[in-house]
């Protein structure tokens, strides 16, 4: 394995897939359906050099999605207010962000749209800001002259966030003292965990212990602060899925991966919106944790004991032999705390995501 030196695989991979939906499986409404993961699962396959056809794994994966529908009337720049949260508008969005990337950086795109949509992080099960995150991690590493299909990648991201946009109420800055790793364990869990994510959403902006449990986290004491703490906060998330995800094996990856995406995005931002990132970021986690984590975990000593002790190749390769997006994923976010910590709990996290969630 090795990470990519080269644009054209996963440039080839983006161009297929924009032909395609953010999800599928939805109704006419503009409902929910289910998220479309093969931009974000190319986007690792690619750079960690996994032993996966990229190609082969689409022929696979893309008989599922949905064509893109066709546009409808233009987004203003003068009016897209009006616009955000509409699900019918997600093609006129992607429209809009393509005719902005191409007439402006897409650092200064990402500028001015990402305290817009940083409220509504939760916006397609928090897959609108995960999205971004992978799109901006493709550009950093060709700082060169971006390819059009990665700059597509983007439009697309930040058009289904923007289309999907759902702000939560109660969110209020961590003033408490808890690490992360405590705030993780701390968050108050709903009674009713019943129904999909947006009717739990509903219920959690009315719960009473949601807005105390996001003032628990002790603040980034200083701007230069706040990566380090962002990185915590993903360790915390991903090694708390050892004890939590048997409850939902797929939903609880996001309360780490969606942090890593904003980790990941932060170097491309003005330092000015580290701290408004950092907010956003745990208030995705605890929004994850307290849907659909159980009150109680499942003892980590357990669980570790009875899954194999791997490597950290060993990880990479487990998960490309898996080969579901979820897995791909989490695996890539947990092999980075690894790498920070040096803690082998993280690779056992990627063995039980393994085992939880269903091969394709």
């Amino acid at each position: 394995m090795k990470p990519y030196v080269n644009s054209d695989e996963l440039a080839a991979a983006y161009a297929r897939l924009h032909g395609y939906g953010p999800e599928f499986g939805g109704d006419e409404e503009g409902n929910h359906g289910l998220t479309n993961h093969g931009p974000m699962a190319v986007e690792v396959m690619v750079r960690r050099g996994l032993d996966i056809g990229v190609q082969k794994w689409l022929d696979r994966y893309v008989h599922r999605l949905a064509e893109l529908p066709d546009v409808g009337e233009p987004v203003q720049p003068d009016g897209w207010s009006a616009a955000l949260g509409q699900a019918r508008r997600l093609p006129d969005w992607t429209v809009y962000f393509q005719r902005e990337l191409a007439e402006r950086s897409w650092q200064d795109v990402l500028t001015e749209w990402w305290p817009r949509l940083l409220p509504g992080i939760v916006a397609g099960s928090t897959h609108g800001v995960i999205r971004v995150g992978h799109a901006v991690r493709a550009l950093c590493a060709f700082p060169g002259a971006p390819v059009r299909p990665m700059l597509d990648e983007l439009a697309h991201g930040l058009a289904f966030w923007t289309a999907r946009y759902r702000e939560l109420t109660g969110v209020a800055m961590p003033t408490g003292s808890l690490t992360p790793q405590q705030a993780v364990t701390a968050v108050n869990r709903l009674d009713n965990q019943r129904g999909f994510i947006a009717h739990r959403l509903d219920r959690l902006e009315h719960s009473p212990g949601w807005t105390a449990s996001l003032r628990l986290l002790q603040p980034a004491a200083s701007t230069e602060e706040v990566p380090a703490r962002l990185e915590t906060l993903v360790d915390s998330a991903a090694r708390a899925y050892l004890g939590f995800g048997h409850a939902a094996p797929v939903l609880l990856v996001h309360a780490a991966t969606a942090p890593n995406a904003v980790l990941h995005v932060l170097p491309a931002l003005p330092t000015e919106l580290w701290q408004r990132s950092l907010t956003a970021a745990w208030a995705a986690t605890a929004a994850i944790i307290a849907t659909y984590a159980p009150t109680q975990s499942a003892p980590e000593a357990e669980i570790r004991a009875r899954l194999p002790e791997l490597s950290r190749e060993d990880a990479l390769c487990r998960a490309a032999e898996h080969g579901d997006e979820h897995v791909l994923k989490f695996t890539d976010t947990a092999v980075e705390s690894y790498d920070r910590t040096g803690d082998p709990a993280f690779l056992a996290t990627t063995s039980l995501a393994g085992e939880l969630i269903d091969r394709p």
